[in-house]
């Protein structure tokens, strides 16, 4: 058994938890705010369309951090396998990869937040938000499809972008060569 592989699988449980809870968080009182909505006021009344799109954007999000918290871990498991594993730079991984959450956090929301925006654009004379507090199950469909497809067609490039905040550690040189 390899105690120190335990020990960072049992790191990386704590840390995904910790990034689902903000990340709950985030989606429920954040995005939602920024949307205009209570969703606890929302759920005790049993509005089965802000319901759905309550979990749309819980889902849309996570699918956005999920590449953000998939590049930490993989940093993590590069340095952890580096040659010697100095405080300083578990210490600076730390730092980005909380960095690199907090961001992916924040733009997710915006691009969900312009979710909102495009489909309001796409449907003139419809007050969106309103029509979800009264229950407009279909609106909220629809609004739900458009969240996780910003979210599933967006998640690479924030992958791309966010991987340029991970310290990930040098590797030595390829001793491969090729064939001349």
């Amino acid at each position: 058994m390899n105690l120190l592989l335990v020990a960072i699988g049992l790191s990386k449980v704590v840390f995904g938890g910790l990034v689902a809870a903000l990340g709950i968080w985030f989606a429920f009182r954040g995005f939602n705010r920024l949307l205009g909505t209570d969703p606890t006021v929302d759920l005790r009344q049993g509005n089965v369309a802000a319901g759905i799109v309550h979990a749309a954007s819980l889902l849309a999000l996570g699918l956005l951090v999920h590449n953000a918290v998939n590049a930490t871990f993989d940093a993590v498991d590069l340095t952890f396998r580096g040659p010697s594993l100095e405080p300083s730079a578990l210490a600076r991984l730390t730092l980005f990869a909380l960095m690199h959450v907090g961001v992916a956090l924040l733009v997710g929301t915006a691009v969900l937040a312009l979710g909102v925006l495009l489909f309001d654009k796409i449907t003139p004379g419809l007050d969106e938000l309103a029509e979800v507090r009264r229950g407009n199950v279909a609106l909220a469909l629809v609004l739900a499809a458009i969240l996780i497809v910003l979210a599933l067609l967006t998640a690479p490039g924030l992958q791309a972008t966010l991987n340029g905040l991970i310290p990930f550690p040098e590797l030595p040189p390829s001793t491969f060569h090729s064939p001349s």
